[in-house]
């Protein structure tokens, strides 16, 4: 008879630790998703169990207000200019550095300065970041927008630089040898082979801006016009503090999209993240 393999007594907890973080990542959705189908007084009577029914009424009633096509609206232009422009941009300052750090110090010290910036909590330079966009009139989508980009900066360059030192240089020299110049080369060769990290970054970038909350409230908590989900979802909250079903279910409106984002190229950010890991 074959004898059974025994785990170790560190696999199971190990095991055990997965499963525990599964449940409580799982937990707070559950509560989400069965709490925005329920009606207040099925709420009341039991806050965990699963609705009688698939009531719809409260997101009915978030859809009729007066601006909240408006704050979609908003979030899908922030994101989309944001992670638009890091997409493009994050990449050909990472090859400039990559290709010229090994050779100027210039670059090198470009490459640490970006680095050190991950290390900056936000709220250290808070308010003097709200009080230099406010000199420049700048409290609207466009500046937020614009931060968002100097932010992705930091680790966008972290992660391109590692992975762009994996590609080749035979590459390139064999483009050159073509015909092709520097910038021709980078959009049509590098950036092509650059796309599991492109993909990661924007899945990344994409989560972070989509829900974010402290720059959204620094920039345009001047008009209820200019809000994004989060902000709407806040003040949404504070203003239906005994209606927690409207609330969740205002919160289900912005998850579902991420979810679903998540799920469909979740490959990518482990398959971009390990890209450069060994270089061949």
């Amino acid at each position: 008879m074959k004898k059974t393999k025994r785990r170790s007594p560190l696999a199971v907890l190990a095991y055990l630790f997965v499963i525990a973080g599964s449940l409580i990542i799982a937990f707070p959705l559950y509560i989400t998703f069965v709490t925005a189908f329920k009606t207040l007084d099925e709420s009341a009577v039991s806050f965990f169990t699963l609705p009688t029914r698939l009531y719809l009424g409260n997101f009915a009633e978030v859809i009729s207000d007066e601006y909240f096509w408006n704050y979609i609206i908003n979030s899908i232009g922030v994101t989309v200019g944001a992670v638009g422009i890091i997409a493009v941009f994050i990449p050909m300052v990472s090859y400039a550095i990559s290709r010229n750090m090994q050779q100027k110090r210039y670059y090198r010290f470009l490459y640490i300065y970006f680095i050190l910036g991950v290390f900056v909590p936000f709220q250290v330079f808070m308010v003097p970041l709200t009080q230099m966009m406010t000199k420049f009139h700048m409290l609207n989508q466009v500046g937020l927008v614009l931060c968002y980009v100097a932010f992705g900066l930091c680790e966008g360059v972290f992660l391109y630089v590692g992975y762009l030192k994996s590609v080749p240089l035979e590459i390139e020299e064999a483009s050159a040898i073509d015909g092709c110049s520097t910038v021709q080369t980078f959009f049509r060769i590098i950036y092509p082979i650059s796309k599991p990290m492109t993909a990661t970054v924007v899945i990344l970038d994409t989560l972070w801006v989509w829900n974010d909350f402290l720059l959204p409230v620094l920039m345009l908590n001047r008009s209820p016009k200019n809000w994004t989900l989060p902000l709407y979802q806040y003040n949404f909250k504070s203003a239906h503090m005994f209606r927690y079903n409207l609330a969740f279910a205002a919160f289900l409106f912005s998850i579902i999209p991420m979810i679903v984002l998540y799920a469909f190229l979740q490959r990518y950010i482990i398959e971009g993240l390990t890209a450069g890991a060994v270089k061949t």
